[in-house]
């Protein structure tokens, strides 16, 4: 049985009643994985790739993970933050935190695989999307992937295009508004998984081989995502 470990912060929480509606990406994508795929999440809320490394979440995998499995990577929220416990450089300690992950996956003959953070729900007074709220973290993200040959789904800007599409109006409906533009209904969070889950289909085999045949798997063609 293969499983996937996601490594995340709140946006990818698997959540409780708790704090329910909030719901995190790792947990709406049970609804588009085969039965056979585990799903170990060890997303926490706040944490940056800094807080998740210190605490000792990495290594936690690092004792479970095994050969065949995958180690999805998304960080960005909170290493931008400008407290010393979790701010990270996107030019310097970000890559190189990144690289951790990525060298523990293939250590134990798993299958990393970096993902961009979600795009915050930012409309100006105009209703017009704002795009750009994690600065320059999903291009370290990106020339991570390239330089290490680690496929990167770009969630950040399939995101923003998907915002800015759909509008200030029927965005609300996907997140913790009013009031929280950055974490997850159980609708957004569907929805973001499927964007996830669709780019992995197009990755094809072994990423392809984690989902479900068929179901509402979101399309993102058409989108500008350049």
């Amino acid at each position: 049985m293969a499983a996937i470990f996601y490594a995340g912060d709140s946006t990818v929480k698997f959540n409780k009643i708790a704090t329910y509606p909030q719901t995190g990406i790792s947990q709406a994508m049970l609804w588009y994985l085969k039965d056979s795929v585990d799903m170990k999440s060890f997303a926490q809320n706040g944490r940056s790739t800094k807080s998740f490394l210190e605490e000792g979440r990495l290594s936690s995998i690092e004792k479970e993970i095994k050969k065949g499995d995958f180690l999805f990577i998304q960080f960005g929220h909170n290493d931008e933050k400008e407290d010393v416990e979790r701010h990270t450089d996107p030019e310097t300690t970000f890559p190189e935190n990144l690289l951790r992950f990525i060298h523990t996956a293939r250590d134990k003959g798993a299958y990393p695989v970096l993902i961009t953070p979600i795009a915050r729900r930012l409309f100006n007074s105009e209703g017009v999307f704002l795009p750009g709220s994690h600065g320059a973290y999903p291009d370290a993200v990106r020339r991570t992937g390239k330089k290490e040959g680690v496929p990167v789904i770009d969630l950040t800007a399939i995101t923003e295009a998907y915002l800015a599409s759909v509008g200030d109006l029927a965005s609300k409906a996907y997140f913790m508004w009013p009031g929280d533009n950055t974490h997850l209904k159980p609708e957004g969070a569907v929805l973001m998984a499927g964007f996830l889950c669709q780019e992995l289909k197009k990755l094809g085999s072994p990423y392809s081989d984690l989902l479900e045949d068929g179901g509402p798997i979101k399309e993102n063609e058409g989108l500008d995502v350049s």
